[in-house]
């Protein structure tokens, strides 16, 4: 028989998840998996296993869903060689842990309520996993990739010197663009023809971004509101989303602390 005092061991446990996961939601989204959970509470010197931590979480109904991407269809800026292709200099070396020295830019692609496309630009560094430029346009041309780098220079300390990694789509190869790296001390490197795994660190981005920002939610009707929700994102993933790539930490707070150090 069921004794029915019972007194739940969890009980104090589980409130402390349901603040962890409430503080990770995004626009009521749940975006912390059981990893961070299970970080988060380490913090709190609450040591529980993995498994416990899934059960819990189970329990609460607080696990992160998955979702189906296709309609926002990966873009593909290759058009063979246009222009200068660079070394790979990074050659799937991911292993950058100070801010600033290992850059990764790329762009993808929404689809609007009019059926028509947005294209954004990004550029994350890979250690802190920081988005240090956010550009969106309704054409893949070369005001969105300008824009971005504009954004990034006044972003970056003086005498960075940082790699800048991107596939080798034809905006990358252009005189404009190649100039303006060098101009300002980057250290151009691209991926090899084809290769997706070359650029690991920002399609990783892409696919959170569309995770957790766009997916389940009703297609955005223009540039202007697929901009405004975007760069809100963006603040709350900078400031607040914490990964087990970055000690526990948001992108801000791991650059500040590493810099720091």
């Amino acid at each position: 028989k069921r004794i029915k005092n019972h007194v739940d061991k969890y009980i104090d446990i589980k409130a402390k998840i349901l603040k962890i996961t409430n503080d990770g939601k995004w626009r009521g989204r749940l975006t912390y998996g059981y990893r961070r959970v299970q970080e988060e509470l380490v913090k709190l010197n609450i040591h529980i296993a993995d498994k416990v931590v899934r059960h819990l979480m189970d329990e609460l109904n607080v696990q992160v869903s998955m979702y189906n991407r296709r309609k926002n269809g990966k873009y593909s800026s290759y058009r063979g060689t246009v222009g200068k292709i660079a070394e790979n200099v990074l050659k799937q070396d991911f292993s950058h842990t100070k801010p600033y020295e290992a850059l990764h830019t790329d762009v993808t692609q929404v689809r609007l309520t009019d059926r028509k496309w947005a294209y954004i630009s990004v550029i994350t560094d890979e250690a802190s996993k920081e988005v240090l430029a956010f550009q969106v346009n309704d054409s893949p041309n070369r005001e969105l990739i300008t824009n971005t780098l504009d954004e990034l220079i006044a972003k970056l300390p003086k005498g960075s010197n940082s790699i800048i990694h991107s596939d080798q789509g034809w905006h990358y190869q252009l005189g404009y663009y190649t100039q303006r790296l060098l101009d300002n001390d980057f250290i151009q490197s691209m991926s090899k023809k084809g290769n997706c795994h070359d650029n690991a660190p920002i399609e990783s981005f892409f696919h959170i971004y569309k995770t957790e920002c766009l997916s389940g939610f009703p297609p955005y009707k223009d540039i202007k509101s697929l901009t405004e929700a975007s760069l809100n994102y963006v603040s709350w993933y900078n400031n607040h989303r914490i990964s087990l790539k970055t000690k526990g930490m948001s992108p801000i707070e791991y650059r500040e602390h590493t810099l720091a150090a």
